[in-house]
């Protein structure tokens, strides 16, 4: 076991002003493998007022320059992608395949992606007799969540910077390991003191005390909509500006014709990824009623085929929630076409590939954010009532629609109530807006509308 001590405040590895430490435990095999600091109130302020300090000089830094610094940074990533990886790995307990080209990859393209719209981004436009100016909001106080530890990170972090911004992070407890990998990065890369900061810590302490802040202009969290609504609260009461990107109960509707072998399947491996632990995952699958017994076959085939390959979840509590749901969509009325609450290994924190059918609209499992390996498979009489389904919960974050006619999946896909739509198994793109309707957030990630979030607006009329 590793004790790892200090934040990265103002440029360097400071001790932490208390004596908690966070254990920090690899879910495949239940051993605590190293120790953070448990950050205080204390340490939070000493971050935001190292990023206030550092926000005139950071701020007034021609975005050229901006952008050298994130490229640079993104040259560090690449060159330290494998040791990220294993990381994330021993934390979260991600397959190595998946931390390589996920975990540690994405976050190289959205840091890269940022790179170039720093130098190419309009910070100053004319509109008739006046000039706008797009300046940075302030002081960022960034709280990432556990799923994709590195990739939260650098989503708020690149773009926060590139709009000349500074940033404070409190990463998830339960992942904090790669979060230190990251400051190392940013040290490397050769970003001023201050312009970014690191504080571990459990939320209820240091994420509230970084929420509460007063130094912190613009709160950006990703997390569960109970928590979301709470750093709402906090913010409006705060007159503060928040990003939210929350929960979510994505729709993948498989329309008549389409091709429903590579439908199903793309939809359990979208859903089994990281282990179900995936805001966006579509984890309602609907089947027009003529396919339905079709389609549920297909699943739970496609499903145990995932029993060896994919990670636990992250922690014992998490295993024990998505059993708990198990449970209740048993005692629902839902039918188990495969899997189910035990657990496919002796030891970690392991849920097994899971399918229901005979899903209603308003069982628990088909309305309540599972983050887990769990497919519901819903039937639907028409496109219409594919429609009502699809919108039926407080979400809105991302689906799928397949169709024979990318037309015609196009038009369905407006109709839906959601941020992020695939149409027939689009591929995931790192400059498009990612953020949700409804109860699934405010504001967005990634791409150009993901840098406007941290800009506030002032204009000259001459």
């Amino acid at each position: 076991m590793k004790a790892h001590d200090g934040m990265y405040i103002d440029g360097a590895w400071r001790p932490a002003a208390g004596p908690g430490v966070i254990e920090v435990v690899n879910p495949a095999d239940e051993q605590v493998i190293a120790t953070v600091p448990a950050g205080t109130v204390e340490d939070v302020d000493a971050a935001v007022r190292a990023a206030r300090a550092a926000l005139p000089g950071w701020a007034a830094t021609p975005p050229a320059e901006r952008a050298a610094r994130l490229a640079a940074l993104r040259d560090v990533l690449v060159a330290r992608q494998d040791e990220i990886a294993e990381t994330v790995t021993a934390e979260l307990g991600s397959p190595p395949k998946l931390s390589q080209t996920v975990h540690a990859g994405v976050p190289i393209a959205v840091t890269g992606s940022y790179a170039e719209l720093a130098a190419t981004y309009a910070f100053e436009e004319r509109t008739g007799n006046s000039t706008v100016l797009h300046e940075p909001v302030g002081v960022v106080g960034a709280i990432t969540p556990w799923n994709y530890p590195l990739h939260q990170i650098v989503a708020k972090t690149a773009p926060a910077l590139a709009a000349g911004c500074t940033v404070v992070v409190k990463p998830a407890e339960d992942t904090p390991l790669v979060a230190r990998l990251f400051a190392e990065a940013v040290h490397e890369a050769g970003i001023p003191a201050g312009v970014f900061n690191l504080v571990t810590g459990l939320g209820p302490v240091a994420g509230q005390a970084l929420a509460e802040h007063p130094g912190v202009d613009l709160v950006s969290f990703t997390g569960s909509t109970a928590v979301g609504r709470r750093i709402g609260a906090i913010a409006s009461g705060m007159v503060k500006k928040v990003a939210l990107e929350l929960g979510g109960k994505s729709a993948n509707v498989i329309l008549p014709g389409a091709d429903l072998a590579r439908a199903v399947n793309v939809g359990v491996a979208n859903v089994m990824s990281n282990s179900g632990q995936t805001c966006s995952a579509w984890t309602r699958m609907l089947v027009h009623h003529d396919q339905y017994d079709e389609a549920v076959e297909l699943a739970a085939a496609a499903a145990a085929k995932y029993g060896d390959r994919i990670g636990p979840l992250v922690s014992a509590t998490q295993r024990d929630r998505v059993r708990g749901y198990i449970a209740k969509g048993v005692a629902e009325g839902a039918r188990l076409a495969a899997g189910g609450p035990d657990s496919p290994h002796e030891r970690g924190y392991y849920v097994s590939p899971t399918v229901f059918a005979d899903v209603t609209p308003g069982m628990t499992i088909a309305q309540e954010e599972i983050f887990g390996p769990v497919l519901s498979v819903l039937r639907y009489a028409d496109e219409e009532d594919a429609l009502r389904i699809a919108n039926g919960t407080v979400y809105g974050l991302a689906g799928a629609v397949w169709a024979a006619d990318e037309t015609e999946a196009v038009a369905f896909a407006r109709r839906m109530e959601t941020g992020q739509v695939d149409i027939n198994g689009g591929r995931f793109n790192p400059l498009a807006p990612f953020g949700g309707y409804k109860q699934s957030g405010v504001g967005r990630e990634l791409g150009a509308h993901g840098l406007a979030e941290y800009l506030q607006t002032k204009s000259f009329q001459f």
